[in-house]
């Protein structure tokens, strides 16, 4: 088995990331507009702090990011000139319904994305569409505490209709919700979450996951109502836990840990709760409001394929372990002695993508996508006016060697890898523009051109496109 002719090669983006324009042409605030940089910024994410009143004197990333509102022709052809054959993105939910209970869609948004996919397939570039990418109205946030009420599904199978049948002649591949899991770690910025003193948190965030699985089953439904042709995938923040030691206590903590974190894909693949996640339940006192159809609903519409992210992997110590802790995309994790890290303390594992294929192969056997994988870094312009980023060359390539061995040697089956990111973007943890993941540089720190340069890593890309993975 060898990588595919078709293989969907690309990049991905976000649209709070990416696009800007947040108050343009009738958008309405979404969660994330409300989420300044700076010190609070991580208790605003994992819904400690509600107060969504925007300060004067603060600096709020989405609201221009950099500016893709005003340069998607520009960048899908830069994308284009990379070779990609797909492109992952997601929709804003408020520029189609501004505060996400609207009778009718606002059709300057609409048009937006249409004119997107217009350009996309101009270059015979593939969308992947994520619905739900850390973005829901603010509006339904305060009005009825987004997916803690069941409301929500009503209002997001809204929008999902309209984006089948407005986009069913440009767009096949979808996927519901972004990363599903970090609710359980980032619940604001995930699904709009905030708890206030004596909440069960652990109710909460499994209540309004459940809400999140049947939207997506209903969604899946409608999708292939609309199109027969539509798929859908679940997306899900991965990397394999390792145990810290060889210790059965380790051993046993890192077990639980890829229970949680495949607790979403199981359900939206397999169609039923998974017995540990029940038993957990018990164990917590978690007892989840379920209608009487929700079981049939999850048993008859599981997902196509099975797309993720993958920055790193986990390194997990039971609690009387002397391991020191580090940082990983959100998550706390033992520092693996065996691996370097980045410049921002993730942990650097091209084999951990491997293991991570072969496990979620072997858990599921369905087709899958990598839909994001890349590097956080500083990167400078030098006086020749290049950007000579070796070290996210580094980094890719020996990720993407990691691929190709899963799929040669191992026998995955894996369809598509989309970079993260196509082009800078505001980071989603710290809310950092410094932290570039792109091909393509952004002026987006002090002037504010947003003027767009190719990076080392753009031309060593379109060679990877070229020759299919050949030339690393």
């Amino acid at each position: 088995m060898t990588i595919r002719k078709d293989f969907l090669w690309g990049g991905a983006t976000s649209a709070n990331q990416y696009e800007g324009g947040y108050n343009e042409d009738g958008r309405g605030i979404s969660s994330m507009d409300v989420v300044p940089s700076g010190k609070n910024r991580s208790d605003i994410i994992r819904g400690n702090i509600s107060d969504f009143s925007i300060g004067e004197d603060l600096y709020y990333p989405t609201h221009k990011a950099v500016d893709f509102y005003h340069h998607y022709e520009e960048d899908i052809a830069l994308f284009a000139e990379m070779g990609f054959k797909a492109y992952r993105l997601s929709i804003s939910w408020t520029r189609i319904f501004p505060n996400g209970d609207e009778e009718t869609p606002n059709e300057a948004g609409l048009k937006f994305y249409e004119n997107v996919f217009k350009e996309c397939k101009k270059y015979n570039i593939q969308p992947i569409v994520t619905i739900s990418h850390f973005d829901v109205p603010l509006y339904l946030v305060e009005k009825i505490g987004s997916w803690k009420n069941r409301e929500m599904i009503d209002y997001y199978l809204k929008l999902c209709k309209v984006l089948f049948e407005r986009y069913k002649d440009y767009v096949e591949y979808w996927l519901p919700f972004n990363e599903i899991n970090m609710i359980l770690h980032a619940p604001f910025m995930a699904a709009g979450l905030t708890f206030k003193g004596g909440d069960n948190e652990e109710q909460i965030k499994y209540q309004a996951a459940h809400h999140e699985l049947i939207a997506s089953s209903l969604a899946t439904k409608m999708a292939k109502e609309i199109n027969p042709d539509n798929k859908i995938g679940s997306m899900f923040a991965a990397g394999s836990a390792y145990p810290y030691s060889c210790n059965p206590k380790d051993v046993w903590e890192a077990l639980k840990v890829d229970q949680e974190n495949y607790f979403f894909v199981d359900i939206q693949s397999r169609g039923k709760y998974p017995n540990y996640a029940l038993k957990e339940f018990k164990r917590k006192g978690i007892d989840l409001v379920m209608h009487d159809e929700d079981k049939q609903l999850l048993s008859e519409y599981p997902v196509d394929f099975i797309s993720f992210s993958y920055y790193n992997s986990r390194c997990i110590a039971s609690k009387d372990s002397d391991a020191k802790l580090t940082d990983g995309n959100l998550f706390a994790t033992a520092k693996n002695p065996y691996l370097e890290a980045s410049e921002w303390g993730w942990p650097i594992d091209p084999l951990g993508l491997r293991i991570t294929l072969n496990e979620v192969y072997d858990r599921y056997q369905k087709p899958m996508i990598i839909v994001e994988n890349g590097l956080g870094a500083i990167d400078t312009i030098n006086e020749d006016g290049q950007i000579k980023d070796d070290y996210r060359i580094q980094y890719l390539s020996d990720h993407i060697k990691a691929i190709k061995s899963a799929i040669e040697e191992d026998g995955v089956d894996l369809f598509g890898y989309t970079a993260w990111a196509a082009c800078d973007i505001v980071s989603a943890s710290s809310g950092e523009m410094k932290k570039r993941y792109g091909f393509i540089y952004v002026d987006a720190d002090d002037k504010e051109s947003f003027t767009r340069l190719k990076k080392d890593s753009f031309y060593w890309y379109k060679k990877v496109i070229q020759s299919n993975g050949d030339i690393l």
